[in-house]
């Protein structure tokens, strides 16, 4: 399906506000309200827009990892599958011909306990042949900051009618505000299959009354603890051709090359790990020529960069948020 001004305006009006109501986008895209909410459901059924809650994983003391599998062919869409049912599980790809899987795993910070899709399930598993796990230190782009392929619509002046009052005091004074507690369960877990439920939907998984909701949800986002993404075919935005990248940069020149990567718009996340590679980057291009002139011309100039391994990403299993069954099945 191809995306007109106003679809891709709706897009990017929700990477800077997930929870903004639909009159409030019609009005910054001069169209009626009906008009957003008759896109936003088509999108939603043939693109699979969604817009999920996440909470910080630094504020809700959650470590993540990306772990790289290699498996036989026959079994490597099961176990991709299987990895994307999981609670503890994002941004599940099948990459390199098929037979990698990479996925982000995430953990309680600071202790073994829940650890045991990386310690136990995983090595025991039949069909894998190979097995690394990289730590994710600290993320350069992506998280709350959206891909730049998606958020190229909308000018600065109706960006700023867009952005909630909560995040620019977030942006004045990140470190204060509200940090997400064992209570808080219910509510990230409704925020993270529906992005935009309603008062009264979150009133009803959280057992709180709607003006305890929209007070703890105005407190979680103000503090930064709470951000919201968004899912979409990004084929739709002319990236048909997707590649993981794992770098390996000498370490006094770490931060210098991956703010240098946060500013190419090729890219939709940059990260350092641990690992041999030490800087991991998620490419989007419109087809395999851009991708090697891209590597060739722009991350060919970055002299710190000592080894290059590219593995084309063939499927996007899950994204950020949990798997939606279908209607009529469980699970």
């Amino acid at each position: 399906m191809p995306l007109d001004e106003i679809d891709r305006g709706l897009i990017h009006a929700l990477h800077i506000d997930g929870r903004a109501p639909f009159s409030r986008i019609a009005e910054v895209l001069g169209v009626s309200t009906q008009t957003v909410a008759r896109r936003y459901r088509r999108l939603s059924a043939e693109a699979g827009l969604r817009v999920v809650g996440l909470a910080d994983p630094h504020r809700a003391g959650r470590a993540q990892w990306l772990v790289r599998l290699t498996a036989t062919p026959h079994s490597a869409q099961d176990l991709a599958r299987a990895l994307a049912r999981r609670s503890d599980t994002s941004w599940v790809k099948l990459a390199s011909g098929g037979t990698e899987i990479i996925a982000v795993v995430h953990t309680p910070a600071g202790g073994a306990d829940g650890r045991s899709l990386l310690l136990h399930d995983i090595p025991r598993t039949a069909g894998i042949t190979a097995v690394s796990a990289h730590y994710l230190l600290h993320t350069y782009l992506g998280g709350p900051t959206a891909w730049r392929g998606r958020a190229n619509v909308l000018d600065a002046r109706r960006r700023r009618q867009l952005t909630p009052p909560a995040t620019e005091n977030a942006a004045l004074s990140p470190a204060t505000g509200a940090t997400p507690t064992d209570d808080d369960q219910a509510l990230l877990s409704a925020l993270q299959r529906d992005g935009r439920a309603g008062q009264a939907e979150l009133a009803a998984a959280t057992g709180w009354s709607p003006a305890t909701v929209a007070r703890r949800l105005a407190a979680l986002r103000a503090s930064g603890a709470l951000f919201f993404d968004v899912e979409c075919d990004d084929t739709l935005f002319g990236a048909t051709t997707q590649a993981l990248l794992w770098m390996t940069v000498a370490p006094a020149r770490l931060e210098q090359v991956a703010t240098a990567l946060a500013r190419h718009e090729e890219l939709a996340f940059v990260a350092a790990t641990t690992g041999r590679t030490n800087v991991v980057a998620h490419a989007l291009c419109p087809d395999p020529a851009a991708l090697h002139h891209y590597l060739t011309h722009r991350l060919g100039g970055q002299r710190a960069i000592h080894a290059l391994e590219t593995a084309p990403v063939l499927r996007t299993v899950k994204a950020a948020g949990p798997l939606i069954s279908p209607p009529g099945r469980a699970g």
